[in-house]
């Protein structure tokens, strides 16, 4: 990669980050997702907008538009309407879903009309038409009409964006959203930053796999792409760097070295799962909350103990 892009994203994004700190309006744009509005920009017409649900992706260029998930229905509506003013309201080209869950596909159907094709991974898509675990889909769902099974490809405008499946994790058909010129990667809840997250086994999920998808995906981008992320713990930005997937990685691989320890100490199931946490070296993520069949505490029992 060139200095000067480089140095470009050394200074516009360490610029607004610093931005945030002395300004208090940025910093809640930044640092409080979910809480209000917020279009923010990245580079190259690419940006992300955040209020409730997974981070919605963006790409407006003078070739098209593209948006990478969807939110809820309530937050769709309030996208699309801030978006307009954007695209000088130009369609949607292409709706990206990075996995099936109702905080990002839940708004799809806010995109009928708008969106002219809506791609997802197979799985993810036959997931959203068949909800694992029970549940049915909304009967008025706008599902995806374009699936792939490995990767796809598109050009949109000046803009290359990829999507690519790299196994099981968060579900069994969490996609990576990339932006390749403008060196943007959405990770969907393949990331959740100092979270615990949702470990979605009746879909599929792997958290040892997990691990493996984040260092693959760390490894086919480079050092100064920018990654968003689906969620954020309080008070952290949903955007970063090589460095937060790979601590993630790394907080999974921590996890799992407790639950072993646990067994190995003789604890039953349910004195492990009563364990109100944090975890030793990492309480930036809290406590583990209730035990749920999708919490990773749960999940990462259930893989120690079933091999």
């Amino acid at each position: 990669m060139s200095t000067s892009r480089r140095d470009f994203l050394a200074t516009s994004f360490a610029g607004l980050l610093a931005a945030a700190f002395a300004r208090p309006a940025l910093a809640r744009i930044l640092l409080a997702p979910g809480q209000e509005p917020a279009f923010t920009p990245i580079r190259r017409g690419v940006g992300y907008f955040t209020l409730r649900g997974g981070t919605i992706g963006y790409l407006v260029n003078d070739g098209g538009v593209v948006v990478v998930d969807a939110q809820f229905p309530d937050s769709a509506q309030t996208f699309l309407e801030g978006f307009r003013s954007r695209t000088s309201g130009r369609p949607v080209d292409f709706l990206v879903n990075t996995h099936y869950h109702a905080d990002h596909t839940g708004g799809n159907k806010v995109f009928r009309g708008v969106a002219r094709h809506v791609v997802a991974h197979e799985k993810a898509a036959e997931h959203m038409r068949n909800p694992p675990g029970g549940g049915q889909a909304p009967e008025d769902q706008l599902f995806p009409d374009t699936t792939f099974t490995e990767s796809w490809t598109t050009e949109v405008g000046d803009e290359r964006i990829t999507a690519r499946y790299y196994g099981r994790a968060h579900t069994s058909g969490d996609a990576v959203i990339t932006f390749e010129r403008a060196n943007v990667v959405h990770m969907g809840d393949l990331m959740f930053h100092r979270r615990h997250p949702i470990v979605d086994r009746p879909a599929g999920a792997s958290i040892r796999n997990w691990m493996t998808v984040l260092e693959r995906a760390a490894a086919d981008h480079d050092a100064d792409t920018v990654y968003i992320f689906g969620h954020a713990n309080t008070g952290l930005p949903v955007v970063g760097s090589r460095a937060e997937l790979l601590a993630f990685r790394d907080y999974f691989a921590a996890l799992l070295a407790f639950v072993e320890e646990q067994v190995r100490a003789g604890r039953t199931r349910d004195e492990i799962l009563a364990l109100p946490g944090p975890l030793p070296g990492l309480e930036a993520y809290g406590p583990f909350g209730r035990p749920n069949p999708r919490g990773a505490l749960v999940v990462a029992y259930e893989e120690v103990t079933s091999g």
